[in-house]
């Protein structure tokens, strides 16, 4: 799968989505320069120390910099002079209404501008709200010598943390939102070796599709977990009913299990950025704010079931299994363990946790709790066990073991991982979600 065309690439920002485009790019045989402004980054990535855990991305950078196909720099000049497409890919953190904070795309808009000397194909890969790429152009003409030409393209990202590395070579869609011929050929060599439908549009529309596609797949977690509260109160099982959802073709089965609350850094910032553009726009999104309520109530509902098997939580330990947002990753971004955590803290609960992968950044951000070297070692002497995260080695925990290790045998399952027939069996109090 490898082009027979190389285009000369820039990436600009290399962190999670740069990154994986960039190393993407040079395995399909493009010539790729990631460019980012933080200096010591740039020189542990040219020493094969990459700053982020996904699976596949290593090897597959070091791959591709062995070849001379991907390299790395924190000169924006030297990205700009030696390509013609130049993709953005910088953080759009969010501010404290919800909007995008998009201050990093403005400096790196002027700053490609001032070295321009030929053609350049600039295109949006960071999130954005809609017309961002009005002010990027702006921006460019503003700044740009005069004979520089360019075009403004906008090629949102849809990369699942744990799998970015297929969904980037094979994706569902490529969205690719363009407004001259030009830019359009540039961008179709550049895909050509991955077998994936793209679909053109204007570029105000494929900024919309991002931010919609986000909040409709946060909007399907909150109604299952609203489903999962209604099951919960009345004794039907949120399994079952997700599954006869599912088998819907017009509804499908993806994003429909119940859990103590999506997290991550982009379905919450992404919903949050949508709901500011809505209402700058005049729109009342309701749905949305709807949305992102349920969310939150989710964790409150799963801090309660907590207190239900316990009873007191002060001064017990409870140990918590996972960290990270989602398993797969070491991204604790807006992690639902990370704010159960917090919660349980400010009950007074001692906390022991473990996490796979998410350790070492945990401990950057959540102190006062006991890190464990394994899943055993947090279980043991605990009055409660919860499951915060669904790494698969959770899931084939030694039950028995377990059971033994705990001070009392009470597990509050937040990503519903083991059968509730067979936790009663071996003689667990059990709690899930939505299978009271």
């Amino acid at each position: 799968m490898k082009s027979t065309t190389k285009e000369k690439i820039a990436v600009i920002g290399s962190g999670y989505v740069g990154l994986v485009t960039g190393a993407c790019f040079a395995e399909i045989g493009h010539q790729v320069i990631c460019i980012d402004n933080n200096e010591e980054k740039v020189a542990n990535l040219k020493q094969g120390k990459i700053p982020i855990y996904e699976p596949g991305l290593s090897p597959l950078i070091l791959k591709n910099v062995k070849r001379k196909r991907l390299i790395f720099s924190d000169s924006v000049k030297e990205g700009v002079k030696n390509s013609k497409a130049i993709f953005i890919a910088v953080g759009t953190p969010p501010r404290a209404k919800g909007e995008a904070d998009l201050s990093a795309i403005e400096d790196v808009a002027e700053e490609v501008a001032k070295y321009m000397d030929s053609y350049k194909l600039i295109i949006q890969k960071s999130t954005v709200p809609i017309a961002t790429g009005d002010w990027v152009e702006s921006t460019v003409r503003m700044f740009k010598k005069k004979h520089a030409k360019f075009d403004i393209a906008s090629n949102p990202e849809f990369l699942r943390e744990g799998s970015a590395i297929s969904d980037f070579m094979n994706p569902d869609r490529i969205v690719i939102g363009v407004e001259t011929k030009r830019a359009r050929e540039i961008l179709s060599r550049i895909y050509k070796p991955i077998k994936g439908k793209m679909i053109f549009t204007d570029v105000k529309s494929a900024e919309l599709i991002k931010h919609a596609s986000n909040s409709f797949l946060a909007m399907k977690i909150s109604f299952i977990n609203s489903l999962s509260r209604i099951c919960d109160a009345s004794g039907a099982n949120i399994d079952k009913v997700s599954q006869g959802l599912g088998m819907d073709k017009r509804i499908g089965k993806d994003f429909l299990k119940a859990s103590l609350g999506y997290g991550g850094f982009c379905f919450p910032k992404d919903l949050a950025a949508f709901i500011n553009i809505c209402e700058r726009l005049g729109y009342n999104p309701e749905l949305l704010k709807a949305t992102a309520k349920v969310n939150e109530q989710q964790k409150e509902f799963f801090l309660r079931k907590i207190k239900k098997a316990l009873w007191n939580i002060s001064g017990k330990k409870i140990a918590v299994l996972g960290l990270s947002f989602k398993p797969n990753t070491d991204d604790i971004r807006l992690s639902p363990a990370i704010n159960i955590i917090r919660m349980l803290k400010r009950e007074g609960a001692k906390i022991a946790v473990f996490d796979p992968k998410a350790m070492e950044k945990a401990r950057q951000e959540l102190s006062g709790v006991d890190y464990c070297d394994n899943a055993y070692e947090a279980i043991k002497d605990a009055d409660c066990l919860v499951l915060a995260t669904d790494w698969p080695q959770f899931g084939r925990l030694d039950l028995k073991r377990v059971k033994r290790l705990l001070k009392r045998p009470i597990v509050v399952d937040g990503r519903n991982m083991f059968d509730p027939a067979n936790m009663e069996k071996l003689g667990f109090r059990y709690s899930s979600i939505g299978r009271s």
